[in-house]
């Protein structure tokens, strides 16, 4: 028997907290019937699994893919206002989703993939996936303010977990920095800085893990190797 939100996951429509949103919304039947519990198991190789009319298969090839995002594209698969999303950036109509979030001012790091379960450990913050940003302010970051960063700061939906601040130069008209948080609150880069009176003029997540804009242009993207997703696979405990 498997939880419901995990095979949804598995098949490659969705991550697994984007699954729980769907059966809370009583998209989901199985043998034809509503199913809306969170702690709902079914076995696949029985029950009949349909999100909003589809039947769901489990997939044996999964995809992964890293894509420099630019500003000015929004981290969705659809968009109401019509905007560009990330999945306008890529070929074909592969069924893959963001693996988190960049905001649509901010460059950067993004993983897309089809693997729910994968894409739930990384966003968890069970595991702490080390994320790097290169932080560009119009206001002057001294030792003080890279002290909070560091240590944490509080924010209205708590305190930050510790931080990882580098300055690479400072004055009175800009500073740049680079900024290491293993979280993913919303905006929380942007908050953070607002907090210490800094307020960010650019923002590009270099780095996710073990995963860097290296050979990429902007809007780029590339195909993990088998490789990489063995080792990120290995970074959250997935076999």
């Amino acid at each position: 028997m498997e939880r419901l939100q995990k095979y949804i996951a598995r098949c490659g429509l969705a991550s697994r907290r984007q699954a729980e949103e769907m059966i809370r919304e009583g998209k989901v039947k199985v043998n034809g019937k509503v199913i809306t519990e969170m702690g709902a198991q079914i076995d696949p190789e029985k029950d009949r699994v349909a999100v909003e009319g589809r039947r769901l298969r489990t997939k044996e090839a999964q995809t992964y893919i890293l894509l420099y995002k630019p500003a000015g594209v929004v981290t969705t698969c659809q968009d109401p206002q019509r905007r560009k999303t990330v999945l306008d950036l890529l070929p074909g109509k592969e069924r893959l989703f963001p693996v988190g979030r960049l905001d649509y001012e901010t460059e950067g790091v993004l993983l897309l993939t089809d693997d729910g379960e994968l894409a739930n450990r990384l966003t968890h913050p069970k595991y702490k996936i080390p994320k790097t940003y290169l932080v560009e302010t119009d206001g002057l970051i001294t030792e003080e303010k890279a002290a909070k960063l560091a240590k944490g700061i509080k924010l209205e939906d708590g305190l930050t977990q510790p931080a990882k601040v580098k300055i690479e130069y400072y004055s009175q008209e800009g500073s740049r920095f680079y900024l290491t948080i293993t979280e993913g609150r919303n905006r929380q880069v942007r908050r953070m800085c607002q907090a210490i009176g800094l307020n960010v003029v650019y923002l590009c997540r270099t780095k996710m893990g073990f995963l860097n804009l290296n050979g990429l242009a902007l809007g780029g993207h590339r195909r993990l190797s088998a490789q990489e997703v063995k080792k990120l696979k290995a970074l959250v405990g997935q076999s």
